[in-house]
């Protein structure tokens, strides 16, 4: 019997309007009305996740922001770790004078240097406003607060995403947790940070086993806790890769497949 199940937004609960469909939503409250633990487990920030989430899901219900970087229980943040302000420096310094657009994430705040239509284009499901800032304003300011990133977002072009992000690899492997969430984004967090270990922490204070969870989503920045997942599911427009590690591979975003994987599993 399943005690918990995780789900990713962007391309897994959400169509591609950004929309949840009714079938989604009733599925998951008749998991809620069973006692089932049901986790929305994202890339965005936290206030990027609560307005559609808080429709969805109990607000009773943990949640998990910035790919597992910052994590909210009951309006009190449980867990967090940033990125170093040491590895932020560096990695502007590498992306200096290439054509990408870095974000920076940190608690419910975010920071740009420039703002431009990768930008805008975040901020339209963003409610809190950005703060575009000198790069070393930004660093001052955390080295004041002691505090840092808990997610570097970098997009840009695809083909130019996949260099970067093996440049970045092979600089920083062992180092920092770096994925794409989808061909143009790449997300960069500490290595306490992932969906993985999210789903772990949380299990952990709920006594639950892994063997007893399902993990569904999408994408790269998935593809760990679907395989940690006692049930990994893959959405049906995850890349073959995500497909290809998953127990079970279900319908697409735009076609309910969030409800419909929950259906054949749970039988009701």
């Amino acid at each position: 019997m399943y005690k918990a199940v995780f789900i990713d937004m962007d391309g897994t609960l959400l169509r591609s309007d950004h929309s949840v469909s009714d079938a989604n939503k009733q599925a998951i409250h008749k998991l809620q009305a069973k006692g089932i633990l049901v986790v929305v487990i994202s890339a965005r920030p936290l206030h990027g996740i609560l307005p559609v989430s808080k429709k969805v899901v109990s607000d009773s219900m943990p949640v998990v922001s910035l790919n597992g970087g910052y994590i909210v229980h009951n309006n009190e943040v449980i867990f967090q770790s940033a990125i170093s302000l040491q590895d932020t420096i560096t990695i502007h310094r590498e992306l200096k004078d290439i054509e990408l657009s870095s974000m920076y994430y940190s608690q419910m705040e975010w920071f740009a240097e420039i703002e431009n239509d990768r930008v805008k284009k975040e901020q339209r499901i963003t409610p809190v406003k950005i703060k575009i800032q000198p790069f070393y304003e930004t660093i001052t300011s955390w080295e004041k607060e002691l505090a840092g990133p808990n997610k570097i977002l970098i997009a840009g072009d695809k083909e130019l995403i996949l260099t970067i992000e093996k440049r970045l690899l092979e600089l920083h492997k062992g180092q920092l947790n770096i994925y794409k969430s989808q061909p143009s984004y790449l997300e960069v967090m500490s290595l306490e940070a992932s969906k993985a270990k999210a789903i772990e922490f949380i299990i952990n204070k709920y006594g639950i086993n892994k063997k007893e969870i399902i993990a569904i989503g999408d994408n790269y920045n998935d593809k760990g806790m679907i395989e940690f997942a006692g049930m990994g599911i893959a959405m049906g427009n995850a890349p073959e890769e995500i497909k290809s590690v998953a127990d079970y591979v279900t319908d697409t975003n735009n076609k309910d497949g969030v409800a419909k994987a929950l259906h054949h599993h749970f039988s009701f």
